[in-house]
């Protein structure tokens, strides 16, 4: 049930991440929510098999994974959007 809590956190950090960062129009609405929740997911999951589930490392983990992964994931579809953009707009007529 607390992989639930873990979830959502990483989709609000996600949902942060995608309404703070420039470039909302490039991407996605949905992309920085379920990479964060997904992120988050993953690492809950993993350190719940290797045993730790009752320590507070799952939260603090779970948090810091979504974070770093939504952020560079976010980031870099943004620059490749950018980017590719403007190569169709040189290479096409105006």
């Amino acid at each position: 049930m607390q992989i639930l809590l873990g979830l959502l956190i990483g989709a609000v950090i996600g949902l942060i991440a995608h309404v703070a960062l420039p470039g909302r129009h490039l991407r996605g609405a949905a992309l920085a929510p379920l990479t964060g929740a997904a992120s988050a997911g993953i690492v809950w999951t993993a350190l719940t098999w290797m045993g730790l589930g009752d320590s507070p490392l799952p939260w603090v983990l779970a948090v810091v994974a979504s974070a770093a992964t939504t952020l560079s994931l976010v980031s870099l579809t943004t620059r490749s959007r950018s980017a590719r953009d403007a190569a169709d707009r040189a290479r096409l007529p105006v």
